[in-house]
């Protein structure tokens, strides 16, 4: 009497737990055993895949036919494609239980392998699943790049988005707040170039995102967060970006920049290490007043405290202590702590500011315009050449692939100096706010605060002379406060105003430019 393994295989868990396959198999087998007089000696249910034999339970098979050879004969399943859906893999398992003296057998697909014709059967019958499986792939394949060129986000959403369902069985993409707003914080910061991306990536982590490093380098690379899909190269279609479904989190704008930042093809002035020490926030602001070079600070060891210091670097003497130097710099921060007597005066010549300084914004768009205009006529002209002849065609995809790259650029930058002038008028109320207070905000603030505090008042950096702090100029908002408020002391009373009384170009007395020298 011949012995027997019954091999039953699903593809998933839940055909395992719900369905009826594995019982069906299972009767079919044992009744083919008991009409042909066949022992069984053990069954083996498997939910796994058959495009490779790497399974718990057919694994588990092998090696108990390697350890008891001659127990079983037969190894019996119900169809051929329970058995394997990959032809090349499934003639050599068949040849390597052969070895073990163990025959496969399909019940439902019986074949004779004593008489070679029945070769071309198996060739059939292990090819028809395998076939089966590709087409089954290639569509799946074809169904996910049509998507992804329709703009829709395939697979897991990512970070800043969560997947949904529509009312209509439609799957999409939609913000999830929470992380959106960390991500946006984390494209400006690398705009700015003021930290190294392993600094924010640190920080955004405090901030509460949870990724790895890894997950955030591929975040910041990922074009989704501007509203773009990437669809990849396939055959003779070249890789390309198309419009999303899904809301975009950041202009295009900012994206192209911090892809030249994160390529370097953008230079960006990066900061000392370590910015982050709360008793050194002026670090990487001051200019040392001996050499012209940038302070940086450390803390030296006292007999029970860490005492901090502002100081330059090697061949340079200053040193100066950093309690010192911040508390002058917290009197040189009350000097702009001034009342404002005429709000809607103030207003208004802050409006005139901003409005001088966006008045280039019309020049930008037109040199952009024409730069797109060079783009397109280059690939313009590249195709006459090519149907003439003068240009080969590798030469030819070459110079479009590069001028649909710099076009989709130049378009972003277009869109993003189109957009409307927003309203300035509720941050001119938090800005009032925050300068009758200045002193104080600062002294409350967190030490990335301080530092944004900083930036945002002093565009240039410091210099520490005897007892004074001094800069180049301030903030052009604060520097027309303080004009304002003078032009305002000098009037009479019931005097009338006008913003346009009011000089455009002037230096704010007691700052001076620092000396600096040029670094060896």
């Amino acid at each position: 009497m011949k012995i027997a393994d019954l091999y039953i295989r699903v593809s998933t868990d839940e055909q395992a737990d719900k369905g009826y396959s594995q019982r069906d198999q299972e009767e079919r087998l044992r009744n083919y055993c008991n009409i042909n007089g066949i022992k069984v000696r053990k069954v083996l249910y498997e939910d796994h895949s058959a495009k490779t034999f790497i399974r718990p339970a057919w694994t588990s098979l092998l090696n108990d036919l390697k350890k008891h050879r001659g127990q079983s004969d037969l190894v019996l399943f119900t169809k051929w494609d329970r058995f394997s859906r990959n032809t090349s893999d499934a003639y050599m398992m068949i040849s390597r239980l052969r070895t073990l003296g163990v025959d496969p057998q399909a019940v439902e697909q019986p074949l004779d392998m004593s008489i070679p014709e029945s070769k071309m059967m198996l060739a059939f019958y292990l090819a028809a699943p395998e076939v089966e499986n590709d087409r089954r792939a290639l569509n799946v394949f074809y169904g996910m790049r049509r998507a992804k060129k329709e703009g829709r986000v395939m697979g897991i959403a990512p970070i800043g988005y969560c997947n949904k369902v529509s009312e209509t069985g439609k799957k999409y993409i939609a913000v999830r707040e929470d992380e959106a707003e960390i991500i946006r914080w984390i494209f400006k910061e690398i705009s700015l170039g003021r930290l190294n991306s392993e600094q924010i990536w640190k920080m955004s982590k405090e901030k509460g995102l949870k990724c790895s490093k890894n997950s955030f380098w591929v975040s910041i690379r990922n074009p989704v967060y501007c509203g773009k899909v990437f669809v990849p190269k396939y055959k003779d279609e070249e890789a390309q970006l198309v419009q999303g479904q899904h809301e975009p989190l950041i202009t295009e704008s900012l994206f192209y920049d911090v892809q030249d930042i994160l390529d370097g093809r953008k230079k960006v002035f990066r900061t000392t290490a370590n910015v982050n020490n709360s008793e050194l926030p002026l670090r990487g602001h001051l200019i040392c007043p001996l050499c012209g070079k940038l302070l940086t600070g450390s803390a030296s060891k006292g007999r029970s405290n860490y005492y901090y210091y502002y100081h330059c670097r090697l061949g340079c003497k200053f040193r100066e202590k950093a309690t010192e130097i911040n508390d002058k710099f917290i009197e040189e921060l009350k000097r702009y702590v001034k009342p404002l007597p005429v709000l809607k005066l103030y207003k208004e010549t802050i409006v005139l500011a901003y409005q001088n300084r966006t008045k280039n914004n019309r020049s930008d768009i037109h040199l952009i315009k024409t730069q797109l205009k060079e783009s397109e006529n280059r690939i313009s002209k590249a195709r006459d050449m090519l149907l003439e002849g003068h240009l080969e065609p590798d030469d030819y995809k070459k110079i479009k692939t590069e001028g649909e790259e710099k076009i989709r650029r130049l378009e972003a930058s277009l869109t993003s100096a189109n957009e409307s002038v927003p309203n300035i008028k509720p941050l001119l109320e938090s800005a009032i706010s925050n300068i009758s207070g200045l002193d104080v905000l600062y002294e409350k603030a967190s030490i990335e605060r301080k530092r944004k505090i900083i930036g945002s008042i002093f565009p240039e950096n410091l210099t520490f002379v005897g007892s004074e702090v001094r800069t180049v100029r301030v903030n052009e908002a604060l520097r027309l406060m303080l004009l304002l408020s003078s032009e305002l002391g000098g009037k009479k009373n019931g005097a009338n105003l006008s913003v346009l009384d009011l000089p455009q170009d002037v230096t704010t007395e007691g700052f001076e430019p620092p000396t600096l020298r040029a670094e060896i």
